[in-house]
């Protein structure tokens, strides 16, 4: 009983804490517009009330709005259908309008089609019209002229636009901590930043990319984003694979987190460059420094001398459990945010 009581707890739990969902397809229909009426005048004494049907109203748009307390895109389904309009009525009365279909969408969401770009939603409450409902059909009263007194002609609403998009979401972040699981990732993002996320001793304990603030005293604020881990053959989708890579492109800044207690620890940083590389060519050039970790362990110094022989890019020893230079990390940071051209961070 015991046993089928948490098994029962398990599942409840799995159906709450849903998936992070970064990428969708999505099938969007706009509503139809509604028919136009071929209705006359009737009313007692008026033997001749002329034509008086009215005009369909139209149809539905689907609009993509961004909400920042939106995180993922698991709560987007695959298909929207817009409401349709309307029909006309008779004495000259117009069907109502139908009301859009909103999809509500992470900061960062990218709109593609067939893929080309359609838009970059990176603004709080930015609307984007993905598909425009049909108009509203021609009641016979329209087509009332003085050759034609008693038109009958009416026309139906038109149909709505439909299309197939790609909704992809990227992390918003200035700087990327990348590095392979249990590298110390997360730990060094609660000691730089204000974020909190999950801290434990097993790899993969970050399962969705977490964004923490750095602040400066000039008020400037730096986004650092800590990626899940990846693991040989990720540009391959091994592991998290490429679900998380992608976060990765729109950070002007790269932070390679490397756990120093490892033996050759330069091996990791050569692995994390050809992973980089081979999703995206030169990803890993952009300006970048390696974060050399868990400096607070005794075979730790040891590997830093042999890792800053072997390599020529900054290093920065840090050990994120006991705050151990965590503030030239951030100086460091700031300096290589200052110094990357701000139009350039999407290429």
């Amino acid at each position: 009983m015991l046993f089928e009581n948490n098994l029962k707890l398990l599942r409840m739990c799995g159906r709450s804490s849903r998936y992070f969902v970064d990428h969708r397809r999505v099938k969007v229909v706009a509503g139809s517009g509604g028919d136009g009426a071929s209705t006359f005048h009737s009313e007692p004494w008026k033997e001749w009330g002329g034509p008086d049907g009215g005009n369909g109203g139209a149809g539905g748009d689907i609009i993509i709005r961004v909400d920042r307390q939106v995180k993922s895109l698991s709560s987007v389904s695959t298909v929207y259908r817009g409401k349709d309009g309307e029909a006309g009525s008779s004495k000259n009365r117009y069907g109502r309008n139908a009301s859009p279909t909103y999809i509500i969408v992470p900061l960062g969401t990218i709109v593609k089609e067939e893929g080309a770009m359609l838009v970059d939603l990176s603004l709080h409450d930015q609307l984007y019209t993905v598909v425009y409902g049909g108009a509203g059909g021609k009641g016979n009263r329209f087509f009332l002229s003085n050759e034609n007194r008693a038109p009958l002609t009416a026309t139906p609403g038109e149909k709505g636009q439909e299309r197939v998009v790609q909704l992809e979401l990227r992390t918003m972040a200035h700087a990327a901590l990348v590095g392979f699981p249990n590298a110390g990732k997360s730990s060094l993002l609660r000691a730089i930043s204000n974020a909190r996320p999950a801290v434990a001793a097993y790899p993969f304990t970050t399962l969705k990319p977490h964004v923490g603030i750095v602040q400066y005293r000039d008020h400037q604020q730096v986004a650092v984003a800590d990626i899940p881990g990846l693991i040989p053959g990720a540009h391959l989708n091994r592991g998290l694979g490429v679900a998380f890579l992608r976060h990765i492109e729109r950070c002007r800044v790269l932070l390679y987190v490397l756990d120093m207690s490892s033996a050759e620890p330069w091996e990791q940083f050569q692995q994390l460059c050809f992973e980089l590389d081979q999703y995206k060519p030169h990803l890993s050039h952009r300006p970048h420094a390696i974060v050399a970790n868990k400096m607070d362990l005794p075979e730790a110094r040891q590997n830093l001398e042999a890792l800053r022989s072997r390599v020529h890019q900054t290093v920065i020893p840090v050990s994120a459990l006991t705050g151990e230079n965590t503030g030239e990390l951030i100086l460091h940071l700031r300096t290589m945010y200052d110094s990357y051209p701000r139009d350039s961070s999407q290429s």
